[in-house]
């Protein structure tokens, strides 16, 4: 029974570490909040509120009409998920023929986003050269502020 290295020998050793020998173990304290990494929504850009909205694809726009319908025949019905699963099974159950009506709306749909994004990044390009042709980091309001400064200090010029 001298051979026999058990449980006992394991307990000696787990009594013996101490808190720094804890980390060689691979346990982790609980207060590492510093070395957080940032999260997606924290990376995340601020988004402008005047970007066109990306258009709906043909079974979105498939299901713009089918919940009208969906709601009228079963109006007991209230779920989002149930109206949205029987709208998956209808369109997965539809011809080719049948879903060329909605694929050729959200083509059309494409179509004006496409224009309109071309618009909207057009505007923000000539906003970015505007921004650059001022050739500073500081806001438009901090050089209107000086704009007005220098007004009032022809004034007080012209008054001597």
């Amino acid at each position: 029974m001298k051979g026999a290295k058990g449980k006992g020998a394991v307990k000696d050793k787990k009594e013996a570490l101490k808190p720094v020998d804890d980390r060689r173990v691979g346990k982790r304290k609980a207060d590492d909040k510093g070395s957080k990494k940032p999260t997606k929504k924290e990376k995340a850009a601020i988004k402008d509120p005047n970007k066109p909205k990306r258009p709906p694809s043909a079974f979105f726009v498939f299901l713009e009409e089918f919940r009208k319908i969906f709601k009228q025949e079963n109006p007991h019905v209230k779920a989002v998920s149930a109206v949205g699963k029987a709208g998956g099974e209808k369109w997965k159950s539809m011809s080719n023929a049948e879903k060329a009506p909605y694929e050729a709306k959200a083509a059309k749909r494409k179509a004006e986003y496409e224009k309109l994004m071309n618009a909207y990044n057009k505007k923000q390009e000539s906003t970015a050269d505007d921004d650059e042709d001022e050739g500073s980091d500081r806001s438009k309001s901090e050089v209107n502020d000086e704009d007005e400064d220098s007004e009032e200090d022809d004034e007080d010029e012209d008054d001597d």
